[in-house]
């Protein structure tokens, strides 16, 4: 890619992190207009939509060489999670270059995906060039909080927009990880944990503080809040966790004994972060809530529950975190998403690879289960096949599981050319 390309790059994403979609503080429509400007200078016919004023999404169809093949869905989110700039060595929404690296909120989660695919997008259409099939764009709200502004709303009210789509992209995958110099793994996110929010309630006598009480509520869902924060899920061994596992311990020369992954994960060094909590189901709690007086013994008190359960484990998680709350507890969920998993010797992962290698001969493509989620789950509703899939080639020194929702989010500037460049290949191609 040309340094003309190469500048369009850092400059959108400069300019997406310097608008501040914070979500829920700030609506995405300041984006969602700039990027349906870009794609409209190209020649698309970008359309907006808004589940709720400000919530706003963008999508195109970018039309291919073959109108018979199935079309192909690259989406990210223009959302971020917010960020306080008293905690920064730099403004989270500055946007600024600084040391070959772009710095802000967003840089990696996810405007960096948003911005190269506007570049290369842009740059096909000024070329004259057209994928091999229908790529549908999709640049989506509220992904940071569930998705129920932004993929559910189009995939439940507008799912004529992705006619024909049977994969999808998207983030959170497609980054490298050195083993030395000869060998750099990609890792393909093939799969995702369920979602489970869940608050728990509990009812008792109120009363006075002072008093004898047998029935507190407070009692009883700290108790539940005790039991789940403690409970030690067993290990389950998902085939895209054990072909991780095989794959990487392999090439770091690592015995791994799947009767123990967990001690070849400990072995794994900053890749650990991204696998170790797709070993097992987990259940944090994260918020509690009663009473309304120091004096004052509530007759209610709830609990919020973060779960996340391995794909084809919903019922079973469920089962136990309503066994470990007991008696007099509820459940309620607040927001329960499936689980995914895909297959990885694919065409299309077959596709990501030969990009890859084409820009990085060290380059080999592994999977892995994303413990967290995306917007890939409400399109897998629509019979879509998702993966992750922003290529980056990183460098080894940074921490880049740190990066997502953390402090000093940053990206280098050789990684964004690099991914622009593989982008280019594999839409061509895929």
């Amino acid at each position: 890619m040309s340094e003309t390309e190469y500048g369009e790059v850092v400059g959108f994403l400069t300019d997406l992190i310097r608008i501040d979609t914070s979500n829920p503080i700030k609506p995405e429509r300041p984006a969602a207009e700039y990027v349906a400007e870009k794609l409209a200078e190209a020649g698309l016919e970008p359309e907006i939509f808004e589940s709720e004023p400000g919530r706003a999404s963008v999508v195109a169809r970018f039309e291919g060489t073959d109108s018979s093949a199935d079309a192909l869905l690259v989406h990210g989110h223009l959302d971020v999670v917010p960020a306080d700039a008293a905690d920064w060595s730099l403004h989270p929404f500055g946007g600024e270059v600084k040391d070959g690296l772009v710095w802000g909120r967003g840089a990696v989660d996810m405007k960096d995906m948003d911005a190269m695919t506007l570049a290369v997008v842009r740059r096909m259409l000024r070329e004259g060039r057209r994928p091999r099939r229908d790529v549908v764009l999709a640049f989506l709200a509220d992904e940071e909080a569930g998705g129920n502004f932004g993929a559910k709303f189009l995939a439940d009210k507008h799912p004529e927009l992705f006619e024909g789509c049977t994969e999808a992209i998207s983030e959170v995958g497609g980054y490298s990880y050195e083993i030395n110099p000869e060998l750099r793994l990609y890792l393909i996110e093939t799969a995702q944990k369920g979602l489970a929010w869940m608050r728990l309630h509990a009812r008792g006598q109120a009363g006075h503080g002072s008093m004898l009480n047998t029935d507190n509520a407070v009692t009883r869902v700290a108790q539940a809040v005790a039991r789940i924060g403690a409970h030690e899920f067993p290990v389950t061994l998902t085939p895209t966790v054990r072909d991780f596992l095989t794959e990487v311990c392999e090439a770091m020369d690592i015995e791994f004994d799947p009767d123990d992954p967990e001690a070849a994960v400990a072995r794994l060094g900053p890749l650990a972060r991204f696998i170790g909590a797709t070993l097992k189901h987990t259940a944090n709690p994260t918020m509690l809530e009663a009473g309304y007086k120091s004096n004052v013994i509530p007759e209610r008190a709830s609990a919020v529950i973060d779960g996340r359960f391995l794909p084809g484990g919903q019922d079973e998680f469920l089962a136990t975190i309503d066994e470990l709350a007991g008696p007099g507890v509820t459940r309620e969920n607040i927001h329960l998403d499936r689980s995914v998993e895909s297959p990885f010797g694919t065409p299309l992962v077959e596709t990501m690879l030969a990009a890859l290698k084409a820009e990085d001969p060290a380059a080999r493509t592994v999977p892995y289960c994303l413990s967290a989620g995306t917007d890939n789950k409400t399109f897998a509703s629509l019979g879509m096949t998702g993966y992750g899939f922003v290529p980056l080639r990183l460098t080894p020194d940074l921490d880049f599981a740190a990066m997502f929702h953390g402090v000093d989010e940053r990206v280098p500037v050789s990684a964004l050319d690099f991914g622009a460049r593989v982008l280019d290949r594999f839409l061509m191609a895929a």
